[in-house]
């Protein structure tokens, strides 16, 4: 008799977490197939979503474009929070050309080049299924927002730029097609041109770096126009001419701020969503940010995590 009153007291404990979980509903699709590798995307939403069409945020994962996946535990809150507030979550493979090869440098940029260029390739190839499928899909083509980590972060600025500025890459996507926003956590631009310049209106972006983070430059690391370039250059161009943005510089972090805003910061994530890209306001945010309890590892950089 203690046990079936002990089972109806907590019953009604467990339950609202058994049905938290359950409202978010995971789709796997095929979106290329390229050097024989088959490159799939995680489509989730909640599982009570009308037919009405839903914004999209793109996900790109990190790893130095060497290792990682699209379903690492890590990004569950990030997808889960979005699902729940009326997007659909679309979380993607796309071909590692780092794997095997030794650190990057300024002096050995060709392997980094060539992944970021077989990353940004993917990635449109992604935009294009989501774009063929937004009917069955049921998203908005119109509220397409790319977001990434890390490497990820470096594919969706990448993809922006070479998308704002008519490169060859970007011919693949219809040519009215605009990215609805971009949200990227430590990331960069390669770029042969010098600081990133920008011929047409980039979309709203979203950047986090730690002004501390020695893997992805939060400056730039260049030789003469050659190198990449890091969130502070990049917002220096956007404030340059007047595009809407915001910028977190995570004072003393390092490439921690690639992961740790996915968890810690999605109502700010989501505000800048609703402000600068749905609202489109036309904001220039600049926040320094220090949390003098939060440790960072600043040692990590391109010599130790690639050899």
């Amino acid at each position: 008799m203690r046990r079936k009153r002990l089972f109806g007291i907590i019953l009604p404990l467990l339950l609202p977490a058994f049905l938290f979980a359950q409202t978010v509903q995971k789709d796997t699709k095929v979106f290329a197939v390229k050097d024989g590798r088959e490159l799939k995307m995680d489509i989730y939403r909640d599982a009570g979503y009308t037919q009405q069409a839903q914004p999209c945020l793109v996900f790109v994962f990190g790893g130095g474009f060497k290792e990682g996946t699209r379903d690492a535990k890590l990004y569950t809150d990030y997808f889960n929070y979005f699902a729940k507030r009326g997007f659909t979550v679309a979380s993607i493979d796309y071909r590692l050309g780092m794997k095997g090869q030794k650190a990057p440098s300024i002096l050995n940029q060709k392997p980094l080049r060539r992944a970021i260029a077989m990353a940004v390739e993917d990635l449109f190839s992604a935009t294009n299924y989501l774009l063929k499928n937004a009917g069955e899909l049921r998203i908005d083509p119109a509220q397409i927002i790319i977001s990434g980590s890390s490497a990820g972060a470096m594919t969706v600025l990448q993809a922006d730029y070479e998308r704002s500025n008519g490169f060859a890459s970007a011919q693949v996507l219809p040519p009215s097609f605009r990215y609805a926003g971009v949200i990227a956590f430590a990331g960069s631009i390669y770029s042969r041109e010098g600081a990133p310049d920008y011929k047409t209106k980039p979309a709203p972006t979203l950047f986090f770096h730690g002004d501390a983070d020695k893997l992805v430059p939060f400056k730039s690391v260049r030789l003469f126009n050659v190198g990449v370039f890091g969130s502070e250059s990049i917002a220096k161009q956007f404030t340059k001419y007047g595009f809407p943005f915001t910028f977190y510089i995570m004072e003393k972090n390092g490439h921690n701020v690639s992961e740790y805003p996915m968890v810690d910061f999605l109502p700010e994530i989501e505000e800048f969503i609703r402000d600068l890209v749905i609202g489109r306001k036309q904001w220039q945010i600049e926040i320094e940010f220090y949390d003098k309890f939060r440790e960072s590892d600043t040692s990590t950089n391109p010599g130790n995590y690639y050899n």
